[in-house]
């Protein structure tokens, strides 16, 4: 697909995610225009090629929207600013990790403008980010979703619809269960092997070779462990809705408490690295 049919792609939010995105849109000859609350942040997109919008309003006048910002109210505040002046036949995609009934209340601002909206959950955290190799999970109209793949082409790895809007969220959410699950249980795991006298760099390629092995297993150490009590608070919500019980996410949820970026690198740093 060419370039040029991603037409003018707004970015919302600079941030560890939004700014990589902003930037492979950038190198790939995308009409990109940017906006993030740090004027400086704004300007050193600018300087790469970028367009700069003096307000989230004046991102309505972009085909696609892309909304990257932390917390579901943030979600509400810049998209609201945005359909206030978006024009009919564009694509507000909401990318933070919020709930299903956030993309919902969207949607339904939506009703009325002509902008079609999407939940698209970013999966593959900053390395994926940086490296321009984000999964993407997404809900609502597939054709629509169909129109704006140019848009994504230069910042994606692959594109999963995944069903109505809201399944994006549900998507991501399910992968945020196994993600700081299985976080948990190799952490535990490797000190139970350094207690019992063997090495977890030399239990880990071990490890590799067999059934153990995964993406999480061979990367700890490079992973920033900084949203695990957003995304599990969202998780419990999502889960009391349906009555279902989360515990192994109750547990994930206590031991993450212990787990930090040094003491992981600590744990690998050991005799055969």
């Amino acid at each position: 697909m060419s370039n040029q049919g991603a037409g003018s792609v707004g970015v919302a939010g600079l941030g560890a995610m939004g700014g990589p995105i902003a930037r492979y849109l950038v190198r790939a000859g995308v009409d990109t225009v940017v906006f993030d609350r740090e004027r400086s942040t704004v300007d050193e997109y600018v300087g790469a090629g970028a367009r700069a919008a003096a307000s989230v309003a004046e991102l309505g006048e972009c085909d696609v929207v892309l909304v990257i910002v932390p917390s579901d109210e943030d979600v509400l505040e810049v998209s609201a600013g945005v359909l206030a002046a978006a024009k009919r036949g564009s694509v507000l995609l909401i990318c933070s990790s919020v709930t299903p009934e956030t993309c919902h209340r969207v949607a339904l601002d939506a009703e009325g403008t002509g902008v079609a909206v999407l939940d698209a959950a970013l999966t593959g955290g900053v390395r994926g980010a940086e490296n321009g190799e984000i999964a993407l999970l997404v809900g609502g109209d597939e054709a629509v979703l169909d129109r704006v793949r140019p848009a994504l082409t230069p910042w994606t790895k692959a594109v999963h619809h995944l069903g109505p809007l809201g399944s994006g969220q549900v998507g991501k959410t399910v992968n945020n269960l196994c993600h700081w699950g299985q976080i948990t249980a190799i952490v535990e795991a490797m000190r139970l092997g350094r207690s019992l006298g063997v090495e977890p760099a030399k239990l880990r390629p071990a490890l590799l070779d067999g059934p153990a092995a995964s993406t999480t297993l061979a990367e700890l150490e490079l992973m920033r462990f900084t949203w695990y009590r957003k995304d599990l608070a969202n998780a419990f919500r999502m889960a009391g809705g349906v009555g279902q019980a989360l515990p192994v996410a109750h547990t994930a949820r206590e031991v993450m408490e212990g787990i930090t970026v040094a003491g992981v690198a600590e744990l690998f740093d050991g005799p055969g690295t």
